[in-house]
């Protein structure tokens, strides 16, 4: 221990990177480092200063080295995921570009409340030289930088002008991203010439220090409460969210909704919060939920909300709850989202207040009504009927359907395997599909739809070492926008095994303008027709398999269910990364889910067709929408 007056002469980099190796978190009396690692692309404005910090003190806090920017916050805020954010990892970039790459990545953490440190280089601050390369002169404030974007996706920001400003600053952003309430992007600007002067800090700054994460408890109060609106309720249901996993309050959640007999829908961060077989579970609830899960919510007249943001995926666009006398409980680290839809709020973690609500239930004689389960499984039964007679079936002259090459690809996983997607069909169809009682793990981000997250986060995966096969399901324009972090897989023996589903472009966003525009128009990878001039010629030709095979991955190009279930056989066996390439139909999609989501036609239109899509928009809001409180 260093006595109060020692002092230790370092450059803002290199106070970083010592602060940074010795800080922990715990929880439950598990202790872990919670910053083990840093992702950096250096450029003018870090090199010189923590590059040379992590060269001469990074022996502690092991340096990657991603291919692009927005990349390793993905990949930091994948690893935050799995590790139900008790740990991340920070990222460094350099001036300018290389910095604003990083945004997308952190508002994609902040939006899903992940932590994730970021390290933007920025300008002098000394201003000595005028105006450096990538400078923004800004015309009416000096002292706003490119960086400032960083403001309003960021749950902390602050700008490091002098050295001596880390004392503060850090430990300021150690409690926001350990805050299971405030946490997200935290970002601290360090100027290129700050990085590399020098000040006398005292040493007791770089002794170990733990960051307890708490479990907020309820009070006994809300609890209270929330019970006697139980005991009122005829047909309530669970919407679980992702703080159910943040929480690791599986158990409680299965043990609450058995006890109270509750069905529970699971959101697209919620997505496997109920991971045994429960008569109760009804999978993936709200736009890409079932229609058996669409009724239940319909004819809730308690809706207990549990870690969720409750955005309008979840709620249809205030769609999905039409019962007249329905009403809320909101249980949340986070009292924003616990007051939701007007809800009691219950601010606690999730697993204190479920579990203080089965003991409260039990004391108050809650018990299953057995008529209203009966009803459950019988919706339940119905959609699963309706999978196996129209979803899982061959369609004559069509390619495999994604929802084959789901199927497929679950009943080649295992105990212990994981698979994440985040934009496009491919979450929303998991979603639905995806069954999580084998123990094969399901990760869906689309809190932000941030297409690119999903290869840069299989690798955060494969970092924390949780999983055995880790299987990035994407489409192809997914892969597209991001498959250079293949290259960083090889580089650092990350095995994962990428599915790509080719159906030749942004297809469930063709669906979607189909149903609200009626006509298809820049949605698809075709090349331009010489008559209408228009990106509508024929489908592009694009080797993907060769594509992945120049980063050093082994790839097949699959079209069959019985191929791609091949291939993924002789993927488990490789220990470098793979990519398997599914020929998909182009225009086939699962059945509607039954619940409505407000995107309007245009409200000016000459086309008949548009004309009618909005005059059917306009009736279907008028009926659909409505605004609890």
């Amino acid at each position: 221990m260093a006595y109060p007056h020692e002092k230790v002469r370092l450059t803002t980099a290199q106070a970083v990177v010592k602060y940074l190796s010795v800080q922990y978190s715990e929880r439950d009396g598990s202790e872990r480092r919670f910053i083990p690692a840093i992702f950096g692309i250096f450029g003018h404005g870090n090199v010189a200063g923590l590059g040379q910090a992590l060269f001469e003190y990074g022996q502690d806090l092991t340096y990657h080295q991603p291919c692009n920017e927005q990349s390793m916050v993905h990949t930091a805020s994948g690893y935050a995921k799995v590790n139900h954010r008790m740990a991340t990892i920070a990222c460094t970039a350099s001036i300018g570009p290389g910095s604003t790459n990083m945004l997308s990545g952190a508002a994609t953490a902040t939006i899903n409340r992940l932590p994730v440190l970021l390290l933007p280089s920025d300008y002098y601050a000394t201003r000595y030289q005028g105006p450096v390369l990538q400078q923004l002169e800004h015309p009416v404030s000096a002292e706003v930088s490119v960086n400032d974007c960083f403001r309003p996706v960021s749950r902390f920001f602050d700008r490091i002008n002098r050295p001596e400003q880390l004392l503060t600053a850090l430990p300021e952003a150690m409690r926001v991203l350990t805050d299971p309430a405030d946490t997200g992007a935290v970002t601290i600007s360090l100027p290129q010439d700050v990085q590399a002067h020098a000040y006398d800090y005292p040493a007791h700054l770089f002794e170990k220090r733990t960051w307890r994460v708490e479990r907020r408890p309820p009070t006994s109060e809300r609890i209270a409460e929330a019970i006697e609106m139980l005991k009122g309720a005829k047909r309530p249901m669970i919407i679980a969210g992702g703080g159910v996993h943040y929480s690791e309050a599986w158990d409680a959640l299965a043990e609450f909704a058995g006890t109270c007999g509750i069905p529970v829908g699971e959101t697209f961060g919620g997505k496997g919060a109920m991971r045994e077989s429960s008569p109760w579970a009804i999978g993936g609830f709200g736009v890409t939920g079932t229609p058996a899960g669409a009724r239940i919510a319909a004819e809730a007249d308690l809706v207990i909300a549990v870690g969720t943001r409750l955005t309008d995926f979840s709620t249809g666009s205030q769609s999905a709850f039409s019962h007249p006398d329905v009403r809320f409980i909101g249980i949340n680290v986070a009292g924003h989202d616990a007051f939701k839809q007007g809800a009691l709020p219950v601010t606690a973690d999730a697993r204190e207040a479920l579990r203080a609500l089965t003991e409260a239930a039990g004391k108050a004689g809650i018990r299953p009504d057995e008529a209203y389960l009966t009803e459950v499984r019988r919706r339940l039964d119905a959609h699963s009927r309706s999978l196996q007679e129209e979803v899982y079936v061959d369609h004559p002259g069509e390619a495999m359907s994604q929802a084959r090459l789901i199927r497929t690809l679950n009943e080649e996983a295992r105990d212990g395997d994981c698979v994440i997607a985040a934009a496009g069909s491919p979450p929303g169809d998991l979603h639905r599909l995806w069954d999580v009682t084998g123990g094969a793990a399901c990760y869906l981000e689309f809190g932000f739809s941030c297409m690119g997250w999903e290869l840069p986060a299989g690798l955060g995966t494969r970092m924390a070492g949780k999983h055995d096969e880790v299987y990035v399901y994407i489409g192809d324009g997914t892969y597209l926008m991001n498959p250079t972090e293949l290259m960083t897989a090889m580089q650092e023996g990350l095995k994962v095994t990428v599915v790509i589903s080719e159906n030749h472009g942004y297809q469930i966003i063709r669906a979607l303008q189909m149903a609200r525009a009626g006509r298809s128009f820049g949605n698809e990878f075709r090349g331009r027709d010489t008559d209408s001039d228009r990106l509508e010629g024929a489908y592009l030709k694009i080797d993907f398999a060769a594509n992945a095979e120049s980063f050093g991955a082994r790839a097949w190009h699959v079209k069959s269910p019985d191929a791609l279930r091949q291939a993924l056989r002789e993927a488990r066996s490789e220990t470098r990364a793979c990519v398997i390439v599914c020929e998909t139909e182009k225009h086939r999609y699962l059945p509607p889910s039954d619940v409505w989501w407000d995107i309007a036609s245009a409200e000016a239109t000459n086309d008949p067709m548009t004309r009618k899509l909005r005059e059917g928009y306009e009736a279907e809001r008028r009926t659909s929408q409505r605004f609890h409180y």
